[in-house]
């Protein structure tokens, strides 16, 4: 790919094991296991993304809609969108397209559950490679957890 950016697999998180962030709100219990430490790591790192992408579509309108370009156009598109923003926040004191974001995700610019007339993923499996990566991430996260 041009923008040299490839991926060969991907992390889940732990099935049957505390994930959504309502679950670590206040007056919960803190991470008990290597696992429950992981999930709330991902659970926030995915909330941020959510939340950049929320605030992409809101002012980028390309991508808020399906993309017939290919991948590796669509890729270029995300980086570019993502450069102006940074810009525009660089540059402007108050950004509008944040100042009226909550903290929640504006459904109207939310995941895109509307038919599609390009296939969509509906189901992805792990492998045990990628498995063993989040094991192996999970037990040191656990392990420098009292240190950082």
């Amino acid at each position: 790919m041009p923008w040299g950016f490839e991926c060969e697999g991907f992390i889940t998180p732990y099935k049957g094991v505390r994930y959504h962030l309502k679950e670590w709100g206040p007056g919960t219990q803190a991470p008990q296991t290597p696992e429950e430490l992981f999930n709330l790591k991902h659970t926030k790192a995915r909330n941020v993304i959510e939340r950049a992408f929320a605030v992409l579509k809101m002012r980028w309108g390309i991508l808020r809609s399906p993309s017939f370009y290919p991948i590796d156009v669509q890729t270029g598109l995300i980086i570019a969108c993502f450069l102006l923003h940074n810009f525009i926040r660089t540059n402007v004191e108050v950004d509008p397209c944040e100042d009226g974001l909550n903290t929640q995700p504006d459904e109207r610019y939310g995941s895109d559950n509307d038919e599609s007339v390009v296939p969509t993923i509906n189901a992805v499996s792990p492998t045990a490679l990628w498995t063993k990566k989040r094991d192996d991430l999970a037990a040191a996260m656990w392990g420098e957890r009292m240190i950082g």
